[in-house]
């Protein structure tokens, strides 16, 4: 099985929809996709997300399923350079979380005092639960930290999303943090992340990354990436710092 993880187009925010330039990723992204066997397609209930996934369904002539644990990832904490207001659980200045060992563990990373009030483990667990019946409804169940493969199959599932929550998925079926994915990967609007099965005992399988955030729809189209989900490559520039 093939899953493809696609973050929205460029967003505006304010609209929770997408920038004119959104809309030509959104463009060159379904030009891509149709070319493509769909099994299904799964879909976040978000404005930016919808719009995103409008024309590729438009243009297979599909539907998706909407499924709400794949809204951007909602928790609120109180980040150590932020409180008292509360805000996202990711985008952490690097100072303050790696100086907590807990993120980097699988186990430990959501039992912190900030994790813990803002129920931020909670809200991951609802999240993967509705993944994974997702994935043993195509054939494959989980036990541990593997997936049993109950019908093995080439099917191609594509979830268009968010990064904060695609972030979220990845990190569950690697088994690692979510902060370190979250912190060390950034994938631009309307990249494609490919996922496959790999079955090398029978019905013992795993899921290996084989690209991560691609726009290369972007550089055929002549479209340069959007800067959204980056942060300055340097102090001095004038992109932004939060």
């Amino acid at each position: 099985m093939k899953l493809l993880i696609v973050r929205h187009g460029d967003p505006d925010y304010e609209r929770d929809s997408l920038t004119e330039k959104g809309w030509r990723e959104a463009s060159l992204l379904a030009e891509r996709l149709c070319k493509l066997r769909v099994t299904d397609f799964y879909l976040s209930p978000l404005g930016r997300a919808k719009d995103t996934a409008s024309l590729t369904l438009e243009k297979m002539g599909r539907t998706a399923t909407v499924c709400d644990w794949l809204r951007e990832f909602p928790p609120q904490i109180r980040r150590p350079d932020a409180a008292p207001e509360k805000i996202i659980p990711w985008d952490w200045l690097p100072e303050d979380w790696t100086a907590e060992p807990l993120y980097f563990g699988k186990e430990g990373w959501a039992s912190t005092e900030v994790m813990r009030e803002g129920c931020v483990g909670d809200v991951y667990k609802t999240v993967v639960q509705g993944f994974d019946q997702v994935l043993a409804s195509h054939g494959y169940r989980r036990d541990g930290a593997f997936y049993r493969t109950e019908k093995g199959n080439e099917d191609v599932l594509v979830f268009f999303c968010h990064f904060g929550v695609e972030c979220v998925l990845l990190s569950h079926l690697m088994n690692v943090s979510p902060m370190i994915l979250w912190h060390h990967m950034c994938a631009a609007p309307s990249s494609v992340t490919t996922v496959y099965t790999e079955e090398r005992r029978k019905g013992k399988a795993i899921f290996r990354v084989a690209a991560f955030g691609d726009i290369s729809h972007l550089y055929a189209g002549g479209e340069e990436p959007a800067f959204a989900a980056r942060f300055c490559e340097t102090f001095d520039s004038l992109d932004r710092h939060d």
